[in-house]
């Protein structure tokens, strides 16, 4: 089972840093002779990948050709984790001189520990796109390496199966509930694949269906950080969450499924008749595709569940590479980062690893139908709702999202927990 990556992190036990991986260097009185000693540590969880090899490998003969004589090793971490081995390494001020995030919470987050690289990342500032998720307060802190979001995937068959029209899914949340009951009158297949064993599932269902809920001034709103809890709409998105379980619009067990990877074969199976999966690193078109026709993967937008809501893909920059404040070299770290954000290299991760890459001048419109449409829809897609808002609030979400499910507290209660823990942040 390959190694699969989450938007949001997942935190465990602190682990020891030692043996992880060094950035010590030897000085050398002499630029050239220091260049030719000089060696940079990455941390990531992607470059331990099959599929992120081609990747890492053109961004290192990238930035081998105009720093021949500097080392570059990659440290791949666990994922699960990552950002705890990541915190030690931050308390101590020492370890990787680059390393990769998610973008949102996680890394602004950690802000303090990294350097701001707006004047090394200038030039890329146009061909890449989902800087917003790897910036704060005006600035940038990591270059994006993949876009990510959350397109609500469907199967074909399984429409044709029910008499359904796979060309036209349906545009409103009645004509969806009305359409998953055929479905599972005819084949038997639930309405949703949902994996929430790890509290991530509600931040898929709140990204993928909140354009169809919100108003569009209500959606920049939360985004800008002008979060209105006490509003209908807020609610109302909670409420699916929980009616969707209760008339079980979900699959057995969804609380004691895992998104990572579970509950992705749950849909490949055909169990299910849609998941809200990611655009890049896992649970994805090309992953689908492997189990899947390409031409029997759909991709619809957000049912609409409010008049004047304006459905729209919901999207970041999905992963980055930041440099620690620590390094000893800053230039050369900040060049690596660009290295890993070339045309070459990410050209090479959308082929052999389905990422949504963050350069705007990669063509994908060979890939298929559902990757074609994903593309099509980025330049009127909107960050992702909760992307907006801090780790702490996210942990607790999913945490709160799991009781809605089990029945153990009420949406008015769940929403003014997450009211205050946003506040709070």
């Amino acid at each position: 089972m390959k190694q699969r990556a989450l938007w949001s992190a997942l935190m465990v036990a602190a682990l020891a840093v030692a043996g992880c991986g060094s950035a010590a260097r030897t000085d050398s009185p002499s630029g050239d002779s220091q260049q030719k000693q000089q060696k940079l540590v990455v941390w990531d969880w992607k470059s331990g990948e099959p599929a992120a090899t081609a990747y890492i490998e053109k961004a290192k003969a990238d930035f081998a050709k105009r720093h021949p004589g500097v080392t570059v090793e990659f440290v791949a971490q666990p994922f699960d984790q990552y950002y705890t081995l990541l915190g030690t390494a931050i308390q101590s001020s020492k370890g990787p001189d680059v390393m990769l995030f998610n973008g949102g919470g996680q890394i602004r987050d950690r802000v303090d520990a990294l350097l701001p690289l707006d004047q090394y990342v200038a030039e890329d500032k146009s061909r890449l796109a989902g800087w917003d998720a790897f910036s704060k307060d005006g600035k940038i802190y990591a270059a994006p390496v993949t876009l990510q979001g959350h397109p609500i995937y469907y199967n074909k068959t399984l429409y044709e199966k029910a008499g359904l029209d796979p060309a036209n899914p349906p545009k409103t949340w009645n004509e969806f509930v009305s359409g998953c009951a055929a479905i599972k009158k005819a084949t038997g297949a639930t309405c949703f694949a949902l994996g929430n064993k790890e509290g991530a599932g509600i931040q898929f269902f709140m990204s993928g269906l909140g354009s169809g809920v919100l108003t569009p001034q209500e959606y920049d709103d939360w985004i800008a950080g002008k979060r209105d809890w006490t509003s209908p709409h807020v609610k109302q998105i909670f409420e699916l969450w929980k009616d969707a379980g209760d008339k079980g619009l979900n699959n057995d067990g969804a609380n004691s499924t895992a998104m990572f990877t579970d509950i992705f074969r749950v849909f490949e199976t055909g169990k299910a008749a849609h998941i809200i999966g990611l655009m890049s690193d896992i649970g994805h078109w090309k992953d689908f595709g492997e189990f899947l026709p390409p031409d029997k993967i759909g991709v619809m937008q957000a049912p609409v569940v409010t008049d004047g809501a304006t459905p729209s893909l919901p999207y970041d920059g999905g992963i980055g590479y930041g440099v620690a404040k620590w390094t000893k070299a800053p230039e050369l770290a900040a060049d690596l980062v660009r290295s890993l954000t070339s045309t070459d290299a990410l050209t090479a991760f959308y082929s052999k690893a389905g990422a949504i890459a963050s350069d705007t001048t990669i063509d994908v419109s060979q890939a298929g139908p559902a990757a074609a449409t994903i593309a099509s829809e980025i330049k009127t897609g909107k960050p992702a709702l909760h992307v907006a808002l801090s780790s702490k609030t996210l942990d607790l979400m999913g945490r709160l999202s799991q009781q809605l499910l089990s029945g153990s507290t009420t949406v008015d209660k769940a929403v003014e927990q997450l009211a205050a823990s946003d506040r709070a942040g």
